[in-house]
């Protein structure tokens, strides 16, 4: 499932942008947006998603339920 994040909740504080090695994530009307058709989950490239681990504020980057799972290319 690729990540979101949730518009009332972000800072506009951009530390989550650079840090995505897919180049998903943007700003949009004063908010960051993750375009979801190229978030990997960063799999293959970090343990970790970089947007959440980067985020200073707590379940800001989550999960987005109603897309389905990251699929690596086999």
């Amino acid at each position: 499932m690729p990540f979101k994040i949730i518009a009332s909740q972000c800072t506009s504080c951009s530390a989550c942008e650079p840090l995505c090695p897919n180049v998903a994530i943007s700003e949009k009307g004063g908010n960051f947006v993750i375009e979801a058709a190229k978030c990997s989950e960063c799999v293959g490239h970090f343990d970790e998603p970089q947007c959440a681990a980067a985020c200073p504020v707590d379940n800001t980057c989550v999960v987005d339920r109603a897309l389905p799972r990251y699929q690596a290319p086999v």
